[in-house]
């Protein structure tokens, strides 16, 4: 027999060349055995090759994965930078959140699991993971950042990406397990059952939303571990009844749970839908020209002056209750804008607030009587923008209008995180975080209105604020007769150089701190919604004294926490070289001739600069002293502060002189906001305030320490 040539059909078969080669040489021996081979016909014939093996089936094709999620904090987290990293180190997703807070990626076959995820919005950062491969749900929430701060190193989120190790299935889950426990009695009031990690999520106050929209969390590292709260929104039995948060620490090994009789005060929260439709009222309101917001504007361009008879537009009276906005009154002020600028959303009356945009926040807590306080953002039509919170109350439909407080006087009590960069003497420059209790320094003909003002803080420390001519805030008086000049109560102060030895209040003795100075443990013991009492004495000893409370949005940070987290405003370079220059003689600048204060360089540049993380400065202040040489009894060197409101794009601005009394001479006395001649200013500070109320200042001072 002879072989046969393969036909170029054959050749064009689907069958594999390496299939084709073993079946001709099968076919090949068995003819050849057929024949005999040429050998002896006794001869038994030589056994068949086996067949050779079937090769193995090719690996399936790596496809691409979807990465969904929802970002919310009970409140849709809209606009949020959403960054993805897998377990390479390598960020495999960026992406911005929509309106809803939901987002979408595609991960490409390489993709290596575990992956972290984080989302940032203003200085507000989540954080969530998961092991889990293939098309996965991955949520980012206050509850995830919980979670991913408990596997990272030092209760860390942010460096949870560095760690892929630590965030397995299995922790993931043992970590979701132990906080649900801790919160399963809200859950079974609540009526829920969820998984915090993957389960179904939309920002619309059902289902998991609802648990997010009933409590306020904090994650906040310190360098050694995360200080965690988490405190269910309540309706308190009084202004003055304290909360009790669920508090620990991410490196506890347990978790403490929910108290049934937090659970039974438990507030109705709205919404996240009804509080962005009355944010959505607000826009609505102030899309319009003034002349069709307030019937007082004779010009669309120039503010007016009115009452709140005068704000005529239907959207813009049915912000408040009953369609009235005589309803609302603010320390004892109405809606309104008089001949001084002043009045309560006195913003209705002025052409510069047109196009303004309210952006809906988040409710932080009730009020004894239901009001809610929402914290929100607003940004104006060039761009500028701020954080402030203001107080709502839900119709018998549940629509939210706005409402005043019962308060006579205007307080506010923040906590700040202080930077003291000493511009002379930088080895001493310094961090301190405590609350800046600021109470107008009324004056009335020329006179203080307030003997004193006793304010008492959450865990019972009492403090004397008293006038002092110059300052436009009361300042505190450590011995209650003596005003420091200052408002703020420091709970701790450290270098920033750790091998600095003592402490900065050892150099500046004159600031208040509490005595002994807090420990780190004792600042993250703190609540956040702590409620301050103030009482103030008149003048006037037959006026008779007013009781007021406060509750904070957030506590002071601890000084480990500004360390780890807290990014500050700086100044620029030329700025900072020509503030030194201007005053290392001295440790001030001098005022010699009667000018305005100038906040920028000799060229016109820039006089600060804000990194990556931090807040923009919205008010630059000046502090400093009254003419040494002046011949007013008692104004020999009178302490005094000035500030001015700059928008948040603002780089530079001037600051005008401003007399707090008729004994102030700090100022020229030809007007104009110029400084007087012999004035000296020694400190220079960058102020803003974050989305929860937290005040971060940056302070440039010039003078020295020794």
């Amino acid at each position: 027999m002879t072989h046969r040539v393969p036909t170029q059909a054959a050749l064009r078969s689907p069958i594999s060349n390496r299939l084709r080669w073993a079946f001709a040489s099968i076919g090949a021996a068995a003819a050849l055995a057929a024949c005999g081979g040429g050998g002896d016909d006794n001869e038994a014939a030589a056994p068949a090759p086996a067949p050779a093996p079937a090769p193995a089936p090719a690996p399936a094709p790596a496809v691409a994965t979807t990465l969904t999620g929802t970002a919310a904090t009970g409140a849709p987290f809209a606009g949020a930078a959403l960054q993805v990293t897998d377990a390479s180190g390598a960020t495999v997703c960026d992406t911005t959140t929509g309106a809803d807070g939901s987002f979408t990626c595609t991960l490409a076959p390489t993709v290596a699991r575990p992956l972290v995820l984080r989302a940032v919005k203003d200085d507000q950062v989540l954080y969530s993971a998961t092991a889990t491969t293939g098309d996965v749900r991955a949520n980012v929430t206050p509850l995830t950042t919980i979670i991913t701060a408990r596997l990272a190193p030092n209760g860390d989120p942010s460096k949870l990406a560095a760690s892929p190790q630590s965030v397995t299935a299995a922790a993931l889950q043992a970590q979701s397990t132990a906080l649900v426990a801790a919160l399963q009695p809200l859950l079974t009031a609540l009526g829920l059952t969820i998984d915090p990690l993957a389960g179904a999520l939309t920002a619309d106050g059902t289902g998991q939303d609802k648990l997010l929209d009933s409590i306020s969390v904090t994650v906040q590292p310190s360098g050694t571990a995360a200080n965690i709260e988490v405190t269910v929104k309540t309706l308190p039995t009084s202004a003055g009844a304290q909360p009790e948060p669920l508090k620990f620490s991410s490196s506890d090994t347990s978790l403490p749970t929910v108290s049934t009789a937090v659970v039974a005060a438990l507030a109705p929260v709205p919404a996240p839908t009804k509080v962005a439709d009355l944010f959505a009222r607000l826009n609505a309101c102030y899309a319009l020209p003034l002349t069709q917001r307030v019937d007082s504007a004779s010009s669309d361009t120039v503010s007016a002056i009115g009452t709140a008879a005068n704000v005529k537009a239907a959207v813009c009276r049915g912000l408040f209750q009953n369609s009235d906005p005589a309803t609302f009154i603010s320390n004892k002020v109405g809606v309104g804008r008089n001949a001084n600028n002043s009045g309560a959303f006195a913003s209705l009356f002025r052409s510069g607030a047109t196009g303004l945009q309210w952006t809906a926040g988040d409710v932080e807590f009730f009020r004894a009587n239901g009001d809610m306080i929402v914290t929100y953002k607003w940004v104006d039509s060039a761009g500028n923008q701020d954080f402030d919170q203001i107080a709502a109350h839900a119709d018998a439909d549940g629509t939210l209008r706005l409402v005043g407080n019962s308060n006579t006087y205007p307080v506010t009590i923040r906590p700040v995180s202080e930077d003291r960069d000493l511009l002379n003497t930088p080895a001493f420059s310094y961090y301190t975080t405590g609350y800046n209790i600021q109470i107008d320094n009324r004056t009335s003909n020329g006179q203080p209105v307030f003997s004193k003002v006793m304010v008492t803080t959450p865990i019972g420390l009492t403090l004397t604020m008293l006038p002092t001519a110059g300052l436009s805030y009361l300042a505190i008086a450590p011995d209650g007769v003596t005003p420091s000049g200052s408002p703020v109560l420091r709970l701790a102060g450290a270098y920033r150089d750790t091998a600095q030895a003592g402490n900065p209040q050892d150099k500046e003795p004159n600031l208040v701190y509490v005595t002994p100075q807090y420990t780190e443990q004792q600042i993250a013991a703190l609540d956040n919604n702590g409620v301050w009492t103030i009482e103030f004495f008149h003048a006037d000893s037959s006026v008779a004294n007013v009781v007021q409370y406060y509750r904070t949005v957030r506590r002071a940070e601890t000084i480990g926490e500004i360390r780890t987290g807290r990014v500050f405003a700086e100044l620029t370079p030329a700025a900072r070289a020509d503030l030194i220059q201007q005053s290392q003689a001295n440790g001030y600048i001098f005022i010699d001739v009667p000018d305005l204060a100038y906040i920028d360089t000799p060229g016109g540049g820039d006089a600060w600069a804000v990194p990556t993380g931090a807040l923009a400065p919205t008010s630059i202040g000046i502090f400093g002293r009254a003419p040494f040489g002046s011949t007013t009894a008692g104004q020999n060197g009178q302490r005094f502060n000035d500030s001015a409101g700059v928008a948040s794009t603002a780089r530079k601005t001037i600051v005008y002189c401003s007399a707090q009394t008729s004994a102030d001479k700090h100022c020229d006395a030809g007007g104009q906001g110029r400084y007087a001649v012999g004035t000296t200013a020694n400190m220079l500070e960058l102020w803003a305030r974050n989305p929860k109320q937290l005040e971060v200042s940056k302070k440039a001072g010039l003078y020295k320490l020794q």
